[in-house]
């Protein structure tokens, strides 16, 4: 295809032109948002707590930033919820967590407790518990600035990392971002630094007792037996602790620097995520790093990189991680969807891009359960080399099928091969583990959170299913039949799926639906008849669908606030990928996406559409509302086109 025709006219005379001039207009803007160098990168927002944990680091090292925090403080201003508090997503519920930190952080950097916004934030607090209802990881943050005792926070020693595999808590039973927020925290919990706090800044008013008096900090994270009997263990650990031999502790300090180091991940910081990266320069600092130590130097560069400003450097946040592997995968597919092929620079170039960041080298953490299988993925971010993603893993490799299946073969079989390694025994695929199912262990007082663990979930195995069947694996064969049984196994009563890494339910029911075309299921079989049913049913008046952040609470799965592009999308090609292609639903969905393209060839978005930990930690992520879109009016005109009612790839 030739650079200036992106879209052939050929045929099509039947179609909607708007349908034309919207794929034309997308995919234009999407291909102007390439990189130089092929690949795309486009912003990760989460709620208020990274941001004001930013501000936390720079006030516990000393190294205010008074720029960077006011544009900080001017975009925890502007989330602020209608309810005075912060939310964990664009228009949620009051969230106490992330209310505290927004709040103290907007205090550190120089916000008077009697200005408007702060009182109205104040009185919501109080008004739900205060400040001792947050959860572990503030009452940590609140602990290093002397806010609370330590007492409010679980005991983690750091002589768990000595622990034997066989032990009931092992560093490697935890999911691979635990892992890695655990471990500084582990010298942190140890050595108990105190912030430097260079203005002594209190938050006393947010609690409805003296918080040293506070005797109610410690609760069952789950309400269950087994939590009692853990907090009741947290009790008696915490009144041991003074006798543990200081050479054990010192040997745990240190098993934990060398699994620091050994992963430090250059200038991408340890696991390429915000809250390790920040606990590892906080342990730095607690060892008595200098502030020129390489290390520390390092680690502080990752941290910053972080940070996105807004075009004028009036407001500007801290992303929880970078996203371009995924960003890239998904562009790639939908560029291909729309047209381009192997050939055009745009596809060439992003392949490229692609293949150059094959972990091929590194045994991670994964090997740890799976010693026999040999590296071949993909990591999330530009670099992650202990931590590749399956998700990611499956959605690189369907593209590189796509572009060049022969150019790319060596490549693609050797993820393949580590695809097939890291399925768990119950035939689904995890994240970044494999059989990393340690319930018992969502018990224990920190994982108040619930999600210290990565087991396998419907949307990662689906997007496996999908890889597998696309590059030729049958039905039959034993890996592909383990994990239909487990998508059946993981079907909800009412015939949608769950969507662990996307909201929620029309993600998962989308990612199911493409792996069961994919691998020529029969559309007509009653489980795939009442998925279908599920999704039209959830078809809002304007076409389109949306799904409310709340669906993660079994009692609000029905909450929907507005229909988005990006669900929309989602909803439109799981109904295509089970033969509804001509259906009033589809129809109707394609509708709504044309309308609501922008006028620069944009869909907007300020709903948040995906999921770091359900119920505790959402995203939003920036590309979501032109990759889906675009693929999903390019796939509607070329099956319309072809007069055809399936299509041949995995996703």
């Amino acid at each position: 295809m030739s650079e200036g025709s992106i879209i052939n006219s050929d045929n099509v005379s039947f179609l909607d032109k708007e349908l034309e001039n919207s794929i034309e207009q997308s995919l234009n803007w999407l291909l102007s948002k390439q990189k130089g160098d092929g690949h795309w990168a486009f912003e990760l927002e989460a709620d208020a707590t990274i941001p004001s944990e930013y501000i936390f680091l720079n006030h516990f090292l000393n190294e205010v930033d008074s720029d960077v925090e006011k544009m900080l403080a001017c975009y925890l201003r502007s989330i602020q919820g209608s309810h005075g508090g912060w939310p964990l997503y664009h228009d949620g519920d009051f969230n106490m967590s992330a209310s505290v930190k927004a709040y103290f952080a907007l205090k550190l950097v120089g916000d008077n407790e009697n200005a408007p916004h702060m009182v109205k934030a104040r009185k919501v607090i109080l008004q739900n518990g205060g400040a001792a209802k947050a959860n572990v990881f503030t009452r940590i943050t609140l602990a290093l600035f002397e806010q609370v005792p330590w007492s409010a926070v679980p005991v983690m020693r750091p002589e768990a990392m000595l622990l034997p595999s066989w032990s009931p808590f092992h560093i490697n039973k935890v999911s691979y971002w635990s892992r890695t927020v655990m471990v500084p925290l582990f010298i942190i919990c140890a050595i108990k630094p105190k912030a430097h706090n260079p203005r002594r800044v209190s938050i006393s008013e947010l609690f409805q007792n003296p918080p040293f008096d506070e005797r109610n900090y410690m609760v069952n994270p789950t309400g269950h037996w087994i939590g009692e009997v853990l907090l009741f263990g947290d009790g008696v650990l915490r009144k041991l602790e003074c006798l543990f031999p200081k050479q054990f502790e010192n040997r745990g300090i240190q098993k934990a620097i060398e699994f620091i180091k050994k992963r430090l991940n250059g200038k991408q910081g340890l696991g390429a995520i915000f809250p390790a990266m920040a606990n590892t320069l906080m342990a730095f600092k607690a060892l008595g790093y200098s502030n020129t130590h390489p290390d520390y130097l390092t680690a502080r560069e990752a941290i910053d990189r972080l940070l996105v400003f807004s075009e004028k450097r009036e407001t500007a946040y801290c992303q929880p991680c970078l996203s371009p592997v995924w960003d890239t995968g998904l562009a790639l597919h939908a560029i291909m969807e729309a047209g381009l092929e192997c050939g055009d620079k745009q596809v060439d170039n992003a392949a490229e891009w692609l293949i150059n960041r094959q972990i091929l080298d590194v045994k991670g953490d994964w090997v740890k359960n799976r010693k026999g299988v040999s590296p071949g993925g993909w990591a999330f971010q530009y670099q992650n080399n202990f931590y590749p993603d399956v998700d990611d893993t499956a959605v690189v490799v369907m593209a590189l099928h796509r572009a060049n299946p022969e150019k790319y073969k060596i490549a693609i079989e050797q993820a393949t091969d580590w695809i097939i390694g890291m399925q768990s025994k119950n035939g689904g695929w995890g994240a970044f583990d494999a059989d990393n199912e340690y319930y018992f262990l969502q018990h224990i007082p920190f994982a108040d959170h619930g999600a210290l663990l990565d087991p396998p979930t419907a949307d990662v195995t689906a997007r496996c299913l999908s890889m597998l069947a696309q590059i030729g694996y049958q039905k039959g064969d034993r890996v592909m039949a383990r994990a239909l049984h487990f998508l059946r196994e993981e079907q909800e009563s009412d015939g949608s799926w769950f969507g662990r890494w996307g909201n929620n339910y029309v993600y998962g029911t989308w990612s199911v639906l493409c792996s069961l075309n994919a691998l020529n299921e029969n559309p007509n079989k009653a489980y795939i008849r009442k998925a279908v049913d599920w999704l039209k049913g959830r078809q809002r008046s304007d076409g389109g669908w949306g799904e409310d952040c709340g669906s993660y609470w079994q009692h609000r799965r029905d909450e929907v606030k507005s229909s988005t592009p990006s669900q929309t999308a989602w909803a439109v090609l799981g109904l295509i990928a089970a033969g509804e292609i001509e259906s009033i639903a589809v129809e109707g969905g394609i509708r709504y996406l044309t309308n609501e393209l922008g006028p620069n060839g944009v869909w907007q978005e300020k709903y948040f559409n995906a999921v770091g930990f359900p119920r505790v930690f959402y995203l939003r992520y920036h590309g979501y509302s032109s990759f889906f879109p675009l693929w999903t009016l390019a796939r509607y005109k070329t099956l319309k086109a072809k007069n055809r009612k399936t299509y041949d790839h995995g996703m």
